[in-house]
């Protein structure tokens, strides 16, 4: 093979491995030291007994696969004032200030939203939450992919994460995320990165190596 053929294809191939990297846990599911480690630095930063019970079954369960946590947002109206907030800051500007610092901490480990939107109508469908009152009233949803419950974790232990954690608090005037681990995933960016790199690397060679006329 020749050294320009060599560069055509090693390339591509080195992107993907650098890609899967950042993008791939291959850590396996959780260890019992690490499920212990996180449910005590949880327990450490003032986490409600019932909330560290919830996460640590949530923990015991990996399968040490990807995940994704379904936001579904309903802003306040009038949000209280915050510590480190200016005063009056509306709802959007306090998620801001907490998103700001959970972007940088998600893409640093491979995780990122796989789709944010506002809502355009009240819900369409509600089936034994009559009792909620106002379960119909959204303002957005969000999907966002984590690389594992391992990354999940690292998150939300970080200290600044809990110091941030006020702003979205003060934010919303309720909401939910439950954790969805998917059986069919189309749009994974590992089989569209791959399958553009190997037909890149395949034109490329082609032109490259195709007699002359």
């Amino acid at each position: 093979m020749s050294l320009r053929r060599a560069f055509t294809w090693g390339l591509p191939a080195l992107l993907y491995v650098t890609f899967m990297g950042w993008y791939t846990d291959f850590g396996g599911p959780l260890r019992k030291t690490e499920i212990d480690h996180y449910a005590a630095t949880l327990t450490e930063q003032g986490r409600p007994p019932a909330s560290v019970a919830r996460i640590r079954q949530f923990m015991e369960n990996d399968s040490g696969r990807q995940f994704f946590m379904l936001n579904a947002i309903d802003y306040a109206e009038n949000p209280p004032d915050v510590p480190g907030a200016a005063p009056g800051e509306s709802a959007t500007q306090l998620m801001d200030r907490y998103m700001e610092h959970m972007f940088r901490e998600l893409f640093k480990r491979g995780c990122h939203p796989a789709m944010m939107g506002n809502a355009i109508h009240t819900a369409i469908d509600l089936v034994g939450v009559d009792g909620l009152g106002n379960a119909d009233t959204w303002d957005m949803g969000a999907f966002f992919r984590y690389r594992s419950r391992r990354t999940f974790m690292e998150i939300i232990t970080i200290p600044a994460t809990k110091d941030r954690h006020a702003f979205k608090v003060a934010a919303l005037e309720k909401t939910f995320a439950y954790p969805v681990e998917t059986e069919i995933n189309l749009a994974d960016p590992r089989v569209l990165l791959g399958f553009m790199l190997l037909s890149a690397a395949g034109l490329l060679d082609l032109a490259l190596v195709r007699p002359k006329l």
